[in-house]
């Protein structure tokens, strides 16, 4: 796959920041190494890059905060590095905003294939006709890739946006799991990944739906997620 995208890193350690540098490099990214996050919001802001890999574990201030702090005004791909091999810290991140998540060690060649994986469906979404959906105060414009509910702009990142454009597509009908984590997420679903389900929950809190007792995006239990065309008046 013939890549020419700008990648941010940002990794304290110096052999593995090195290794990664030289092998993104050597695939045809563009590549920026940081060794921790001080100058990160400036670099980012100054030049947004196409995608950013960013470790959990950094002096001074953590990868958490930093993604936290950089999805307010970047919308781009967004992946985890964490020595943690922690499923509290895989779907914390993803409730801040990543995207997807690797475990160091990291294999390089899987690392590539994450972040082409990535790329691939942001080029995707990027190249799709523009066909907004409406359901009563709730709009969805394609093309400028907004959300609009009563007089509030929803502020998604791309994956969020594209969760939700696949789910209110499909409105009145069950969407499997399998078709999120094959088309959004971007890998086969095992059964007990939760990644599907933390987006899910962002998008109920971000959209005002119940999170008790959901009644705009339902989940059926052993299946999937139900967009309720009507619920939103």
């Amino acid at each position: 796959m013939s890549q020419s995208a700008t990648l941010i890193l940002v990794e304290d350690d110096t052999r593995l920041r090195h290794l990664v540098t030289e092998y993104l490099e050597q695939s045809g990214f563009t590549v920026i190494a940081l060794a921790d996050g001080k100058t990160l919001q400036q670099t980012v802001s100054a030049s947004p890059p196409d995608v950013i890999v960013l470790d959990i574990m950094l002096p001074g201030e953590d990868g958490l905060s930093l993604c936290q702090q950089l999805r307010k005004h970047y919308q781009g791909p967004l992946l985890f590095m964490t020595a943690k091999n922690d499923a509290v810290d895989e779907i914390l991140g993803l409730e801040l905003g990543a995207d997807d998540y690797v475990s160091k060690p990291v294999e390089p060649r899987l690392l590539l294939a994450r972040i082409q994986a990535l790329l691939r469906r942001t080029r995707q979404r990027q190249s799709a006709l523009n066909a907004s959906l409406r359901f009563g105060n709730l709009y969805i414009d394609k093309e400028a890739r907004s959300v609009t509910l009563g007089d509030e702009n929803i502020s998604l990142t791309s994956h969020e946006f594209d969760l939700l454009y696949m789910l209110a597509e499909n409105a009145g009908c069950v969407v499997h799991r399998e078709h999120i984590y094959r088309d959004i997420i971007g890998r086969e679903y095992d059964g007990l990944d939760r990644s599907a389900d933390v987006r899910i929950s962002r998008l109920r809190k971000k959209l005002n739906d119940n999170t008790q007792q959901p009644y705009r995006i339902k989940t059926i239990w052993g299946k999937g997620f139900f967009f309720v065309a009507d619920a939103w008046q």
